[in-house]
């Protein structure tokens, strides 16, 4: 049989090749007028002063952390490779994020730019921007993973393996410690980018829209530009990271399962070939999917969506099509139920964004319906989103719950439960393959909105503010569709990630009584299911400080800059980046500590049955949270954009002041909260599969 691992190197070179190529397009585009360059300059310039404090602090973190994994290797609780896997992890992800981001904020007016000619110009330039983000997460995600793989296998191809497990399981297990590396990085990005894009957002839109009735966007802000550098170190880094993490994390623990469920079968090594080869094969089906992302000139959010939607369609429709024989080939006819597992995820990952898009599009009844509660007051306003975000959570945990139903039963799991695992992990694998194409659609999102600000700060013609304006409108959707993406990822990664942690129980020596009867485990799932509402609280509470911040600010520079209202002033921007870079920084410890601490913690008070019950209510109650967080933010935004647009008396109008509070408290809900319990869930995941061994030991010396 011929060896197909190579598939995994040879996709990550491809995609960076081509997000390197797509690079050079965008940075070839003409770059607007001198105001536009002069705008685009004060974005840039604050979102690496960002990304610069916020690594700076990160880093105190990892080293930290490697002196302690190395600590305990020494003891003998891990391998020595775990700690130098940590770091790579995190260096990979946060990798990721800057490069991402350092597009993203060189694309903005290049679209605005290209807007100025055409609307198809406009989608490309911010598309192709959005396409380098998600080519270079799998990309760098793919050679991290084969680097790790081939490292391993020469070493215990000339070492001894550990005892009471074969050179392919020690391969996998040590792997997986990466994925803690990049998901602690991917926590600080999220959680500290969210903080800052919403705490921008929030206070500029208090103060300037609300109070002194001036338009989004407007120059005269001195919040405006803190709420466009949000948008890049949130949407784009912030998202960036979470999703190599779902990535690789998603490949590594079906690694793991696949060799404790084939390898009885002498097929330890074919599965652990199906999950690098359906992810190269998903570099090449992200990149087809690009050239088929084209739009005519009607500005309409229905025409700009059926764009985006045939790219992601037809990298689907190639996973679809090469997994069979894939599976075929590799694992055998006998096996061949591997392959409808697979399909169950991609299936999964099409109905929730549709899900998705239905309950956030303004196109639709949901949205329509928070803007129609705009007529009487920002009461009903609030009410009728989060009554929206409630409804939403129902059709994605149904489709969730029936793809882990369907890939375990039809990967096996009626004869061999450790088949079915395998199954459900291959499905989150499934769902992640096209991440090239689907978190391009994601990360488009906030250079077209970027692209929309520096149109207005510009004041360029209408023609061309109204098209920046529908790619706007548009990237509002995508990143809902994007974020319900993600928490499904999430939720189906979390769950192969649980069962990993319960083998390598199994492995250490240790005993998992699972029942509800079991108290710990019970007080484990009570714990697990809280904790996603503490951490919100935390995150929301920290949006709140830093937006008070801002709100203060920007009134005091209106009051005591001289000139501001009448244009003949400039505000001071750089004072407002400054708040919220310090103050995202400052909050965003709590919240990451927590999330890395409750595991460790519980597993050394209550033992590893808690741990499995605290994994179990997190990854639940945190899924739904998460829905209904994102979906509401994303129907309260999108119904203003639908009262701009002129309906229910337009802007200025009572219906838009009322939208614009349901629009903020919607905010720190779709941008920071809710995303960043899909890292929530995850990194407890991570952090008990590596701390296992130190909880196994503390149980034995009671």
């Amino acid at each position: 049989m011929i060896d197909l691992l190579w598939l995994a190197p040879a996709g990550s070179i491809l995609a960076l090749l081509f997000a390197g190529y797509l690079s050079y397009t965008i940075l070839k585009e003409d770059e607007g007028t001198e105001r536009m360059k002069e705008i685009a300059a004060y974005v840039r310039e604050g979102s690496m002063a960002y990304l610069k404090r916020q690594y700076a602090g990160v880093a105190i973190f990892f080293a930290v952390m490697f002196f302690i994994l190395l600590f305990l290797a020494l003891k003998g609780y891990m391998v020595i490779f775990v700690p130098f896997a940590f770091l790579t992890g995190g260096f990979f992800s946060g990798l990721a994020g800057f490069i991402g981001m350092t597009i993203a904020t060189r694309s903005s007016n290049r679209t605005a730019a290209a807007a100025m000619r055409s609307l198809n110009g406009g989608l490309r330039v911010a598309f192709s921007s959005g396409a380098v983000m998600g080519l270079v997460v799998v990309g760098l995600g793919l050679l991290d993973l084969s680097i790790w793989y081939y490292f391993l296998d020469w070493y215990y191809t000339n070492n001894p393996v550990p005892a009471g497990i074969d050179k392919i399981t020690a391969i996998t297990s040590t792997m997986l410690c990466f994925g803690m590396g990049a998901s602690s990085q991917a926590l600080f990005a999220r959680v500290g980018g969210g903080i800052f894009t919403k705490a921008a957002d929030v206070g500029a839109d208090l103060v300037g829209k609300v109070e002194a009735g001036i338009p989004e966007d407007d120059p005269r802000n001195p919040a405006v530009i803190a709420d466009n550098v949000g948008d890049n170190v949130g949407d784009v880094a912030g998202m960036g990271a979470d999703l190599y993490e779902s990535y690789v994390g998603s490949i590594v623990a079906t690694m793991i399962l696949g060799t404790v469920a084939f390898s009885k079968f002498g097929l330890g090594l074919q599965s652990v070939t199906i999950p690098l080869s359906m992810a190269a094969i998903g570099v090449v089906a992200s990149i087809v999917g690009t050239f088929f992302v084209r739009s005519g000139e009607e500005a309409t959010q229905g025409v700009l969506l059926a764009a985006l939607r045939k790219g992601v369609f037809v990298g689907a429709g190639i996973i679809a099509v090469s997994s069979y024989p894939l599976v075929r080939y590799v694992l055998g006819v006998e096996h061949i139920g591997v392959y409808w597992a697979v399909f169950s995820g991609l299936l999964a990952g099409i109905l929730i964004g549709l899900s998705t898009e239905y309950f956030t599009s303004q196109g639709y009844p949901p949205t329509r319906s928070v803007s129609q509660a705009s007529l009487t007051g920002p009461a009903t306003v609030i009410i009728s989103g989060i009554s929206v975000g409630m409804l939403s959570t129902a059709i994605p945990v149904i489709v969730v719950g029936a793809a882990v139903l369907a890939s375990y039963y039809l990967a096996g799991g009626a004869r061999d439960p450790n088949l079915g695992l395998y199954g459900v992990g291959i499905s989150a694998v499934g769902l992640l393959s096209t991440l090239g194409i689907t978190l391009a659609t994601d990360a488009y999102g906030p250079v077209a909105d970027n692209a929309g600000g520096n149109a207005q700060m510009s004041g360029l013609e209408p023609k061309a503010r109204e098209r920046t304006d529908a790619l706007d409108s548009l990237g509002n959707t995508t990143a809902a569709t994007g974020k319900g993406f993600a928490i499904a990822s999430a939720a189906l990664t979390a769950l192969a990630l649980i069962a990993a942690y319960k083998g390598r129980i199994e492995i250490l020596g240790g005993n998992l009584d699972l029942s509800l009867m079991n108290p710990r485990t019970l007080v484990g799932v009570f714990i697990g299911a809280m904790l996603p509402f503490l951490f919100c609280s935390l995150t929301m509470k920290a949006v709140g400080n830093a937006a008070g911040s801002i709100v203060l600010e920007v009134r005091r520079q209106f009051k005591e800059i001289k000139g501001i209202m009448e244009g003949k002033a400039k505000p001071d921007y750089a004072k407002c980046v400054w708040i919220v870079t310090v103050a995202a920084q400052k909050e965003m410890v709590l919240p990451a500590l927590m999330a890395i601490m409750a595991p460790i913690i519980i597993g050394l008070i209550i033992g590893v049955d808690g741990v499995v019950g605290l994994l179990v209510g997190a990854m639940v109650s945190g899924f739904a949270l998460a829905v209904m967080m994102a979906n509401s933010g994303g129907a309260w935004d999108n119904a203003k954009k639908y009262i701009e647009e002129g309906h229910h008396g337009g802007k200025g109008s009572p219906a838009h002041k009322a939208i614009v509070v349901g629009d903020t408290v919607g905010d720190p809900f779709k941008d920071t909260a809710g995303p960043s319990l899909n890292i929530l869930i995850k990194l407890m995941s991570m952090v008990s599969i590596v701390f296992a061994a130190v909880v196994i030991k503390h149980a034995l010396m009671k």
